[in-house]
């Protein structure tokens, strides 16, 4: 047994101290945040952080878009079974009230990287839907996730220039559960399954309030987990509204599997709600970790802290390889109520299609469209 800072406090979930997390190896406790202007292109950020309690690793990843160019900065180091210890490689990430405002600082001058982010949720979270999915008998994922919209107070520097982002608006979630994480299993599935995973995610900074919609989807188009909300700006816990149905329409851009439109109807009692986005930059995911091929989820990069800074521009990547398929896309919203008033707003519209998908038009792992 091992007693660790958080055995102080009352967050346990098992008989045993908090640096075990049931059983399964791949179990994760994760921070993300994203922000950006509510005006226009002047940037956009994107942060992530990663516990893996029983590969005992802790990383994270800062990333900054501008102009075309996304500079990541990546790093890992040994967990020591200390969950509470927050920081890595320059990267920490701090509590400041729980359930509303968080705090990330990044210090990291041999790479050119610096900022001091303050996040204030504009309302309560948003708990969704659990996520649990099997491949056969394995356990692919089973994740629980709160998601907030917010403002932000703070700076960014990178490379000696110093954007201020007091105003910008953004998302933080944060999950925890199983989902496949470190090296590979190369135990083969039996009998063998082939790779499919759908899915997308639009958190949306909207006047008066914050809309959520996410749907994951099998290769017939058929919802495993779907959920539209809106949550009105300051609300509490309890001021949740849920549209009975909602139903998304993607148009791909041709050659790729990143998205060209796209809009959601909503449905319920008091009609049909339009949601248009209107699609702009892509951020990709993999500067957070997601399919990297060193920095992916997870891996184990040594005891020490390893830091590495990545830069690339975004058009000159291979918009197919399966690394590049995961994408945050800024979108600016319309939002049509059935009595036809408008809310506009900002978001991003993640996007992840691996495999078939009917309604896409995809048959096979990376087809494009």
């Amino acid at each position: 047994m091992v007693l660790t800072k958080g055995d102080d406090y009352p967050i346990h979930q098992t008989a045993e101290p908090v640096a075990y997390a049931g059983t399964d190896r791949n179990f994760y406790d994760r921070y993300f945040f994203n922000g950006y202007s509510v005006a226009g292109d002047d940037g956009f950020f994107a942060v992530a952080m990663g516990v893996y309690p029983h590969l005992n690793v802790i990383d994270a990843s800062f990333c900054w878009l501008k102009d075309g160019r996304q500079v990541n900065l990546h790093a890992g180091r040994g967990l020591n079974m200390e969950r509470m210890d927050t920081q890595v490689g320059g990267i920490a990430v701090t509590v400041v009230e729980p359930l509303k405002s968080l705090r990330v600082t990044v210090d990291a001058p041999e790479e050119g990287i610096r900022a001091d982010l303050t996040f204030t949720g504009r309302a309560f979270p948003l708990e969704e839907p659990r996520f649990t999915r099997r491949n056969g008998p394995r356990v692919l994922m089973d994740v629980t996730r709160l998601t907030q919209n917010g403002r932000y107070e703070g700076w960014i520097e990178v490379d000696g220039t110093r954007t201020d982002v007091a105003g910008w608006v953004g998302t933080r979630d944060r999950s925890w559960g199983v989902r496949p994480i470190g090296a590979r299993d190369e135990q083969p599935a039996s009998p063998p399954i082939d790779p499919q995973f759908f899915w997308l995610w639009s958190p949306c900074v909207m006047e008066g309030g914050d809309l959520y919609f996410h749907t994951n989807d099998d290769a017939h188009g058929r919802f495993w987990n779907r959920r539209a909300a809106w949550r009105p700006e300051s609300g509490g816990a309890d001021d949740e509204r849920h549209w009975d149905d909602a139903e998304a329409t993607i148009h791909w851009t041709p050659g790729t599997r990143h998205a060209q439109d796209a809009s959601l109807l909503l449905t319920d009692a008091d009609g049909e709600t339009h949601v248009a986005f209107d699609i702009g930059a892509n951020f990709m995911m993999l500067g957070l970790g997601y399919g990297h091929p060193t920095w992916s989820h997870g891996r184990h990069h040594g005891e020490a802290v390893t830091v590495e800074r990545e830069d690339f521009v975004v058009a000159d990547l291979p918009a197919m390889l399966p690394h590049h398929l995961h994408v945050q896309a800024l979108v600016d919203v319309t939002m049509t109520s059935p009595d036809g008033s408008v809310r506009r707003g900002r978001g991003v519209l993640e996007q992840l299609a691996i495999g078939p998908h009917a309604p896409s038009g995809f048959t096979g792992l990376v087809d494009p469209a």
